[in-house]
């Protein structure tokens, strides 16, 4: 029987493809595991209601809201409560933003550079609200730490992606894929607040955390407390739902 030997160079080059293979399959199942954290309360479509509490050095707030999505591109999140501010809303198209304001019965679009702004006076931001950004495609990820209970994900982001945070590490809970925290760095990796999950809960076939809890970093004692008082997934809903005309009623 005669051996047949491969050439090193053909080994190496055996090598490097089996690897950037598994790296591929590795980078899409990590892909896969960020969309689903960021569309978790989401999913093919939804209706929520929610409540948000505010604490600030000065004063604390809690506001009411009603909120419908359509897969990632498609959502509108209204204010019911309190009365002065009630019709307040936001409004997001494929990449678009928009706020309507009842008061002054006003609409204005959101430029990117401000999806990162506060929205209502919380620490939760415009982006937070409509999850404009596509972390699973604007960062390069990796997985930087797993144990039996964990894992934690790296984002950094791409060279042409146009986005607000200069790196993130998600934890995520195994085997469910629950968040239990979020951390978001700025440019030049100061960390500038934490989100916290709590309140796990099994909602219509979804495991989800039903409280959200913003702290900023740079304001000790201060938070925003999202809790989600009801979901529901798979409402039917229509893109023509989401548009401006939509916004703007009551």
């Amino acid at each position: 029987m005669k051996i047949r030997f491969i050439p090193t160079c053909c080994m190496a080059a055996i090598c490097l493809c089996t690897l950037l293979l598994a790296h591929t399959a590795w980078g899409s199942d990590l892909q896969a595991l960020v969309r689903n954290v960021e569309q978790q309360y989401n999913g093919d479509s939804s209706h929520v209601l929610a409540t948000m509490h505010i604490v600030t050095e000065q004063w604390t707030r809690t506001i009411s809201m009603e909120g419908w999505s359509l897969g990632r591109e498609f959502s509108l999140t209204r204010i019911t409560a309190p009365a002065k501010e009630k019709g307040v809303a936001t409004l997001k198209a494929d990449r678009e933003v928009w706020n309507y304001l009842s008061r002054v019965d006003r609409v204005i679009k959101i430029p990117p550079s401000m999806l990162g702004a506060s929205w209502m006076g919380s620490h939760i931001s415009n982006d937070d609200l409509v999850k404009a950004n596509h972390v699973d495609l604007d960062y390069d990820l990796s997985l930087v730490a797993e144990t039996d209970g964990y894992q934690k994900i790296l984002c950094l982001p791409k060279t042409d992606a146009a986005v607000i945070w200069g790196k993130i590490i998600y934890t995520i809970r195994k085997p469910d894929d629950v968040p239990l925290e979020i951390e978001y760095f700025d440019d030049l990796g100061e960390k500038v607040r934490t989100i916290r999950f709590d309140d796990i809960k099994q909602v219509d076939g979804h495991i989800l955390p039903m409280d959200m809890i913003v702290l900023p970093e740079d304001k000790p004692g201060e938070k925003t407390v999202l809790h989600y008082d009801s979901i529901h997934f798979d409402v039917p809903l229509k893109e023509s739902f989401f548009s401006l005309r939509n916004l703007k009623k009551r």
